[in-house]
Formats: C-alpha cells, sequence, structure tokens
C-alpha cells in the first residue's frame, strides 16, 4: 500500500526502509507537519502516517476523507491529537503502536530525577570549567523517598519496579488500579493525599479531558516544599503559568519536563540559530533547577524499531482485511 508519512526525520526513514523489506509498501516521506496545505502531498495513498505534533481535527479529515484517504497511521501511542470520533464518522481507521516501549519513557523519568536531585548537569558544566567547588550542589538520597506516579498503565508499572529498586515507598494515581503495581507495594490514593505525602511525583497518564491541567494551582498548593515534579507523558496535563510561580517560590524544587503543552512549534526542530517566539517556555529556561528534554523520552533503537515495525503491520493487516488490531474507536 501506499503510505505518506509525515513530519519525517532521517532515523524514521532508516528504520522504515528496514523494516519495510518484509511487508513491501510504497513509502513516501515528507518532512513537513500534515495540515490543509501539505495534504496534497498525499494524493494517491489510501494510507497517510504522523507523528504526535501533526494535530488531525475533523475539517481536515473531511478533507482526507474527499482525497480518498481510507486510514491514520499513528506512529505513537498517544492519539489525542486526532479527532477519534470525527474519524470513526467519516470511515477513516486510525490506529497507533501500544507498548513500543515503556522502558524507554521510565528509564528517562529516572534519569532526568537523578540529573535533577544530584545536580549532575551544573556539576558536569562546572568540572569543565575547572570549577570543583561542591557548594550548592548537595542532593538527597532516593532511598526512603515516597514517589508519587501518576498513572500506573505500561510506563507507570515499569517506572514503579525501578522506584522500588531505589528503595523508595510508592503511591499511585489512576481510576484503574495495576495489580503488578498493588504487588510492589505501591498503595493508591487520592490526588490530593499523593500530593501531600510524596516526595517525588511522575506523570505518565494520557491527556483526556479529565487530565487537562491536573497539575494547577490547587494541586500545587497541596505539594511538600521543595517537590520534584517529572513530567514525561503530555504538556498539557501540567499548567505551565502555575508550574513557573511555584518555581519562583520555591514550592517546586526540581522540574523535569520532556513535554510541553505548546511544543508544537518547537520541539523536533532545529532553532538554535532564531530567536523562540514563546515567552513562556524561555522563562522556563531561566531557571536552574529545571531540566528540558525536547519530547526524547521515547527515543530509543527499541522503541524506534517497534514503532516502525507495528506501523507498517497496521496498515498491512488494513491493506488486507479492512481492519486492524490496534484500531481506536471512540467512547
Amino acid at each position: 500500500m501506499k503510505i505518506a508519512i509525515y513530519s519525517t526525520r532521517p532515523y524514521d526513514q532508516l528504520y522504515f526502509d528496514r523494516y519495510n523489506r518484509q511487508f513491501g509498501h510504497e513509502l513516501h516521506y515528507f518532512d513537513t507537519h500534515l495540515d490543509a496545505e501539505t495534504l496534497v502531498l498525499s494524493k494517491g495513498a489510501p494510507a497517510v502516517c504522523v507523528f504526535v505534533n501533526d494535530p488531525v481535527h475533523e475539517p481536515l479529515l473531511k478533507s482526507m476523507r474527499d482525497q480518498g484517504i481510507t486510514m491514520l497511521a499513528l506512529r505513537s501511542a498517544g492519539f489525542n491529537h486526532v479527532d477519534i470520533r470525527a474519524a470513526n464518522d467519516l470511515g477513516i481507521l486510525v490506529a497507533n503502536v501500544p507498548g513500543y516501549s515503556p522502558y524507554a519513557v521510565a528509564e528517562h523519568a529516572v534519569a532526568m530525577i537523578l540529573c535533577l536531585i544530584r545536580r549532575l548537569v551544573r556539576a558536569h558544566a562546572r568540572v569543565r570549567e575547572g570549577n570543583f567547588s561542591l557548594n550548592g550542589l548537595m542532593g538527597f538520597d532516593l532511598h526512603g523517598k515516597t514517589v508519587g506516579i501518576v498513572g500506573t498503565g505500561k510506563i507507570g508499572t515499569v517506572f514503579a519496579h525501578i522506584m522500588r529498586g531505589f528503595g523508595c515507598q510508592l503511591l499511585g494515581v489512576d481510576p484503574v488500579e495495576s495489580r503488578a503495581c498493588r504487588d510492589l507495594g505501591l498503595q493508591y490514593v487520592s490526588l490530593q493525599t499523593l500530593c501531600r505525602q510524596s516526595d517525588i511525583i511522575s506523570l505518565h497518564c494520557p491527556l483526556s479531558a479529565e487530565t487537562r491541567y491536573m497539575i494547577d494551582d490547587a494541586a500545587i498548593a497541596d505539594m511538600r516544599e521543595g517537590i520534584c515534579l517529572i513530567n514525561t507523558s503530555r504538556g498539557a496535563v501540567v499548567d505551565t503559568a502555575a508550574v513557573i510561580r511555584a518555581l519562583k517560590s520555591g514550592k517546586i524544587g526540581y522540574l523535569g519536563l520532556d513535554v510541553y503543552e505548546e511544543e508544537e512549534d518547537l520541539f523536533f526542530e532545529d532553532l538554535s540559530d532564531t530567536v523562540l517566539g514563546d515567552d513562556v517556555f524561555a522563562r522556563l529556561l531561566t531557571f536552574n533547577n529545571v531540566l528540558i528534554t525536547g519530547h526524547q523520552a521515547y527515543f530509543t533503537r527499541e522503541a524506534i524499531s517497534n514503532i516502525a515495525k507495528t506501523t507498517l503491520a497496521n496498515v498491512a493487516e488494513f491493506e488486507q482485511s479492512g481492519q486492524c488490531t490496534n484500531q481506536l474507536i471512540a467512547t
């Protein structure tokens, strides 16, 4: 099947070409985002493939249907950027890549915690300048600390295993409880209790109407002074303005972000020769207790391999049967 693949980077093409040898699809790569103007590039392709920063809402879906597109293949687990209900109504099958590598994201969250609480970025910069002073670099032990996990699905469960290995006490928030997490000793509590009792909070929940701005002024007010907050889920789970206020007051002592609510025009691009127009993001960069990575948590060889293989398999299954095991249905 002919597939138009948008927002392509060199590593995407490398892995898609590698695994397409067993599928034989006709792949066409575009480094631009999918939108109303670039849709014409996919003319003649029944399937379109996009990444997390390509919003696909009802007007665009209607144009896709009119152009003859019958499948939207997401090379991500998250799908909040797509109007699934509209796609279902228009007869466009949408399929994602669930669980491509929960280890990648969970391990990245742990790496951010360690970098922040042991001040490794600042320490590395000092040593490169010949400054071996330890002033201002004191951290704290993870052992014995209470870690709150918001979202105990596949990624949250892997993260819980790792933090249990450090000797941490575990609290969790999720409408669907994980037996594996309970077996680790994780205690399910309310979000308010988790905020009040945790030394570290890590977010691993999807973005939905219920989780949008879950971490707001009220939630932060319940947190311990100097809390370490990590977000590797979706940017809009956190109210960035509220977080900046908490950084200024000292309520948040350490902040690790791999996602940002307005990341669409920033992440995955080289903007090193431009002036950032996003004043909120620029403000975040001024804090020395903030660590930001550009939606990098998923980015491992294993994850990219699984994304490419599963995406191609999703299209092959659709081509053969008109259905797909990983298709998304609005609830």
